[in-house]
């Protein structure tokens, strides 16, 4: 028997004892594997968090299956001024947060604000590009001016960060905003949230904005509450969906995706569009990896195709690039750049850093020992690409220390900055998307973990952000890329796919890939 099917078997045996009782048809049950710190769309770029968001609340606009056509939500229509830099938003008239409070003009005003604020070092606030001012000559109308073009601004604007907030509900809440409640306008509404156990979210009567375009259903959704519950154990997950007492599940055990397909109980669904990368990230101001030298070598030494079939069971895409060839301004040159196996290629790099072989076949210089420090967590395939990393330099005289974190204290934890490597994955809608998110050096500390400060990347990087026509924002990202991938300052493991696994009693079940929240607004789904 292999190894997934041990495993189902296994869920199988433990299927009774999953839940005390299944959900009723009116509650639906989506289970996962992590949770977020707290519930402040600014606050953090954890899918824990923003998988729900999309669900508790809204932004301006909304984006399609393909991650690339922008649809109309809380802004019914706009325009864009010939220099790119003035957006006039006509904004619903007729949506209301959870709380009953009217929607207006004003609290984007304020939830843009309050992201922008360079005080408070929001990680995404990036996202809303360069404001020179946000003004509403009406209720129902939003002017938001920008100091330079932001090629992308609208897909920006439908991520999660970008989600309105109500300012009376933050200043209530004060630190507790997102830990005790949160008043979103989104079709579901905080009940409850028992951390790494539950969040319960309810129907949101009111709601009939749904984006257009993206759903036939505008709202309210047709159940009257969803429980996101977090549960850890692989083989617990695989039972509760075997068993019946869960109804979705996109955190699947990766080695029961073919068995999960064959359930008779159960239907699996893949986006249009996910764009996922595993990765290990290269912190660049460490006295070891200065040398892009030693990141190369680093980057040479694993074979993507056995990780995809060893580690992710040949359910994920193996990675060529840093950049998935189907986004957007993806460049074909990178192709094998920085993924080919060669660990004879890792040794003369090495040599040519200066590093020999020494005493226990590890690698000196001037005295010093070549030992990293790398930070994984408990969630997914990280532990194990951790592990094969590790294994892959000592056989080149690196030694890696690995140090594993539960998801609640990982970030925590690398927020005080004592690390050499790290593992994880990001989602991202385009190559641009990735690249600015990742190596624009005012995205430093977070989420630019590499710490890479270049002004010739940063400049291409606006060039391509400011671009006011496709071919210059493709040229520049582009070059950003060739850049990167000579850099090795994240390399690529696995190119991830997105599984959602639903009930076949459930209708209009259809995964969307923002952010990889399958789920996104729900609207469509029939209990």
């Amino acid at each position: 028997m292999g190894k997934g099917a041990t495993g189902v078997a296994m869920a199988l045996a433990l299927g009774w004892c999953a839940f005390t009782a299944p959900a009723t048809a009116q509650t639906l049950v989506n289970i996962r594997s992590q949770d977020a710190p707290k519930y402040d769309p600014h606050s953090n770029t954890s899918s824990g968090m923003g998988h729900p968001m999309f669900m508790m609340g809204d932004t301006l606009v909304a984006l399609d299956w393909d991650l690339k056509n922008v649809h109309p939500l809380l802004a019914k229509s706009w325009t864009v001024s010939d220099d790119r830099l003035t957006y006039t938003f006509q904004l619903r008239d007729d949506v209301t947060f959870c709380s009953g409070k009217k929607f207006t003009a004003d609290d984007v005003i304020y939830s843009f604000t309050r992201l922008a604020d360079p005080s408070a070092k929001w990680p995404f606030h990036w996202r809303l590009g360069e404001i020179q001012s946000l003004t509403a000559p009406d209720p129902y109308t939003l002017v938001y001016k920008l100091k330079r073009p932001h090629s992308e601004l609208l897909v920006d604007l439908a991520n999660f960060a970008a989600t309105i907030i109500n300012k009376e509900n933050v200043e209530a809440l004060g630190p507790d905003f997102g830990v005790k409640g949160f008043d979103g306008t989104g079709p579901l509404c905080w009940e409850s949230w028992q951390p790494r156990k539950d969040l319960v979210l309810k129907r949101h009567d009111a709601y009939k904005w749904g984006p257009t375009g993206v759903y036939a259903n505008k709202g309210p959704v047709k159940y009257e509450k969803m429980i996101w519950r977090i549960v850890p154990e692989e083989t617990t997950r695989i039972a509760t969906m075997l068993s019946g007492q869960a109804d979705f599940c996109h955190w699947n055990p990766l080695q029961a995706i073919e068995s999960l397909k064959k359930a008779p109980n159960l239907a699996v669904y893949e986006p249009t569009a996910d764009f996922a990368m595993y990765y290990w990230g290269l912190k660049s101001t460490r006295e070891n990896l200065q040398d892009k030298r030693v990141r190369k070598a680093l980057a040479h030494l694993v074979d993507r195709e056995e990780i995809n079939k060893a580690i992710f069971f040949g359910q994920a895409e193996t990675a060529r690039s840093l950049v998935h060839p189907k986004a957007l301004d993806f460049e074909p040159a990178t192709l094998d750049v920085l993924t080919k196996r060669d660990p004879e290629l890792s040794k003369k790099l090495l040599d040519e850093a200066g590093w020999k072989v020494g005493e226990g076949g590890f690698r000196y210089k001037d005295g010093k020992k070549l030992e990293l420090l790398m930070f994984s967590y408990t969630v997914g395939q990280n532990p194990k690409l951790s592990e094969v990393l590790q294994a892959a330099a000592r056989g080149v005289g690196i030694d890696i220390k690995i140090q594993t974190w539960d998801p609640t204290v990982f970030f925590q934890k690398i927020a005080q900055q004592d690390y050499d490597i790290w593992t994880l994955s990001v989602p991202y809608t385009s190559a641009g998307d990735q690249m600015y998110l990742y190596y624009h050096s005012k995205n430093r500390p977070v989420p630019n973990r590499m710490m890479w400060d270049d002004a010739e990347t940063d400049r291409i990087l606006e060039a391509g952000r400011t671009a006011t026509n496709d071919a210059d924002r493709e040229k520049n990202f582009k070059l950003v890329q060739r850049m990167m991938h000579d850099e090795a300052l994240m390399i690529p493991a696995a190119h991830s796919r997105l599984f959602l696994v639903a009930k076949k009693s459930i209708k209009n079940v259809r995964a969307h890939g923002i952010y990889s929240a399958p789920l996104y607004k729900g609207l469509d789904i029939q209990p």
